[in-house]
């Protein structure tokens, strides 16, 4: 375990498929989609071709607002897995977006200190991968 290809491995980029190729060409982009559902209305996120909450297949891609709100978080001080033993100490969150999705993210430029539940959030892209900061009140 931890030879030169494990060290060359990526842990934090998955891998884009036919279905999530719009989600990461957005992220890419500075844009953070999500799925909504034509037949309750109801949006989504991980992207899934069905909705979670009523099993419709009339599921669009949709541009979020960028707006959250922290849920909660875990300071994570121990990960041997590339790139993340670079980042430690680093904190990993679950927030709630402003239309209605729960998504685990990072939180970043923010210390652990200030960190408080509930505490308004912005998507911010690192990389290609959305992460969440503070709005700065």
């Amino acid at each position: 375990m931890g030879g030169p290809h494990h060290d060359a491995q990526r842990h934090d980029v998955p891998e884009a498929d036919a279905f999530t190729r719009p989600y990461w060409a957005a992220a890419a982009e500075g844009r953070l989609l999500i799925r909504r559902c034509a037949a309750c209305g109801r949006a989504h996120h991980y992207p899934r071709e069905f909705c979670p909450h009523c099993w419709s297949e009339e599921v669009t891609w949709e541009e979020a607002s960028g707006r959250a709100t922290l849920y909660t978080w875990s300071a994570v001080h121990r990960n041997d897995l590339p790139p993340f033993r670079a980042r430690v100490p680093y904190l990993a969150a679950v927030v709630d977006l402003a239309e209605g999705p729960r998504m685990m993210t990072e939180l970043v430029d923010c210390p652990e200190r200030a960190v408080r539940a509930g505490m308004p959030l912005r998507v911010a892209f690192r990389d290609g991968i959305p992460v969440f900061t503070p709005t700065g009140r």
